[in-house]
């Protein structure tokens, strides 16, 4: 199996443009010679710029990822797809990038080729890639570990956008059946807020995996308007911290109407209730 630290040559983005993204996603190539850019550079600098400013969707080619999330279990065959629209370039890279790191290039895969071509650290082992058809492809993780958590983003090149092209991308989270579930903690909205119109309650989430479900509900009722949750925080204990807020009227919180914080990690759940005379209550 032969194994490179890069994909297959592609068509050249223009240097000027590259030294602007490369030098967005990593400070220290600001300065990057003109003379030593490598294919790499190219790629991961592209793609770093890309998840970020989503700028894969001015292409006219679009990429679609299913499942966009996806749940496993330790030692399960996981298969991310990646529909590439149209059958002009019959190249698909793919890529994992974990919580706070930057991206890695996995492998890439000719349609006509029997087995892709490897990334550095990645191998046949456990990971291989597939074509259904000239216009889908997979990534196929033959044995998931918890490491494998990560986002899972696949490429190929638009040949009439000329430009480089990437998919949104899959969330995949590995659980082991010993992973503990969520601990939720709940904080009411401040006194300083309850001055106010509107109030918010917090819904704080330790867990072992940078991936979960965060949903809120008032009264019984579901509630998707008023929610931010952020991404994962990793700790020093190697947990992950995710917070996530509902904006509240202060009348329904002062009419003492509950608010439920639910967050699930794969087959865990855990949840919690507050209202206005009424401690935090769930599960501990």
């Amino acid at each position: 199996m032969t194994v490179t630290s890069a994909p297959p040559p592609l068509p050249p983005q223009p240097l000027h443009k590259l030294q602007c993204l490369w030098s967005h996603t990593n400070p220290a190539h600001s300065q990057l010679d003109r003379d030593t850019v490598t294919h790499t550079d190219i790629m991961l600098g592209t793609l770093c710029a890309l998840i970020t400013a989503l700028t894969y969707v001015d292409a006219a080619k679009v990429l679609t990822q299913t499942p966009p999330v996806h749940t496993a279990s330790v030692g399960q065959q996981v298969v991310l797809h990646c529909n590439i629209q149209r059958d002009d370039y019959r190249v698909v890279s793919w890529y994992k990038q974990a919580l706070g790191k930057t991206p890695q290039y996995i492998l890439y895969y000719y349609h006509s080729h029997r087995s892709p071509t490897f990334g550095s650290g990645f191998s046949s082992d456990r990971f291989d890639s597939k074509s259904t058809s000239n216009i889908n492809y997979q990534l196929i993780i033959k044995r998931a570990e918890t490491g494998d958590s990560a986002q899972y983003f696949c490429h190929t090149w638009d040949t009439s956008a000329n430009e480089h092209v990437f998919g949104p991308g899959t969330e995949l989270t590995v659980t082991s059946s010993s992973a503990p579930a969520p601990v939720l903690t709940v904080f009411p909205p401040s006194s300083a807020e309850l001055q106010s119109n509107k109030a918010s309650v917090v819904c704080l989430s330790s867990q072992s995996v940078p991936f979960a479900h965060v949903t809120w509900s008032a009264a019984g009722s579901p509630v998707s308007s008023g929610v931010s949750t952020s991404t994962a925080v990793q700790q020093p204990d190697q947990s992950f911290h995710i917070s996530s807020r509902l904006d509240v009227q202060t009348s329904d919180w002062n009419l003492n109407k509950v608010y439920t914080c639910k967050v699930s990690v794969g087959s865990q759940t855990s949840e919690k209730t507050i209202s206005r005379s009424h401690c935090p209550t769930g599960d501990e």
